[in-house]
């Protein structure tokens, strides 16, 4: 220490005096010691201080490469993953596209089927088509040739053959030009559906048949099918009836003022039957 109380910095140089050669030498001996010893200090500080600063950096490098060692590994996972669901996608639409024909699995309907032999004889079962209503023909309207597939209908379940049919439409020509015809003399018969009204006595339906004459009751006669079977189940009563000329069959049924008439109808009658019931049925 100095005499003025500051410490002696170890390794800076004395000031120079103004001694003797010796010490003048001794000194400068002196001096470049502590040179030497403040070079190696120095030295040493700045290795220790690289040596750390190298550390440091080794450190953050491997920092650095373990963060982008663990941002590669989280981000495989994704793709991984995003694979794997676009494969799950794709076996899905697969799944459900026609492909899937090609390889058909049993439904549990087809199964029953072929395990129940009355559900597979109910499928194979061909059901015949509904046979559609003729179109009108030989000038006849829709009520018309209505009313003309009615008597057909109710003579064929009676049996009766083609000819009689031909009589039965052809009569019904004459009496009432086909319309299912009321009574104005008996008003209950307009009660009941009907397509005109006539005034011949009491005379009402298809056939203008009398109820007062035996033909049955009123409410009955208006019913087409029948009026049909009251008017054939006496035609058939008539002996030789199918050898007959037509009006004469059915004058004999209906005991007409005007017994010739029924004959201009024959070809329009055998025109309808054969619309409605073609030949060989």
């Amino acid at each position: 220490m100095r005499d003025d109380g500051t410490l002696d910095d170890p390794y800076a140089p004395s000031s120079p005096t103004t001694g003797t050669e010796e010490g003048t030498s001794a000194e400068r001996t002196t001096a470049a010691s502590r040179l030497r010893a403040y070079a190696r200090d120095l030295t040493g500080r700045r290795r220790a201080q690289v040596a750390l600063a190298t550390g440091v950096v080794c450190c953050l490098g491997l920092a650095a490469v373990a963060q982008v060692h663990g941002e590669t590994a989280g981000a495989a996972t994704p793709v991984d993953s995003s694979a794997e669901l676009a494969q799950r996608a794709e076996q899905q639409r697969a799944s459900r596209s026609l492909d899937r024909a090609a390889t058909p699995s049993a439904s549990p309907s087809a199964s029953a089927t072929s395990a129940d032999p009355d559900t597979t004889a109910r499928a194979r079962k061909v059901v015949p088509a509904r046979p559609t209503d003729p179109a009108p023909v030989a000038g006849l309207d829709d009520d018309q040739m209505e009313n003309a597939e009615a008597i057909v209908r109710a003579g064929r379940k009676m049996g009766v053959p083609r000819r009689g049919l031909v009589i039965a439409v052809a009569t019904a020509m004459q009496e009432s030009n086909l319309y299912n015809v009321a009574s104005g003399v008996l008003p209950e018969s307009q009660d009941y559906p009907h397509q005109g009204v006539g005034w011949d006595h009491d005379s009402v339906g298809l056939f203008q048949q009398r109820s007062s004459s035996g033909w049955g009751p009123v409410g009955r006669l208006m019913d087409p099918e029948f009026a049909t079977r009251q008017f054939l189940t006496a035609l058939e009563q008539v002996p030789g009836w199918q050898q007959m000329r037509l009006t004469d069959a059915a004058q004999a049924v209906q005991v007409s003022a005007y017994p010739e008439h029924y004959q201009q109808h024959e070809w329009r009658a055998t025109r309808v039957v054969d619309a409605i019931v073609p030949a060989g049925r």
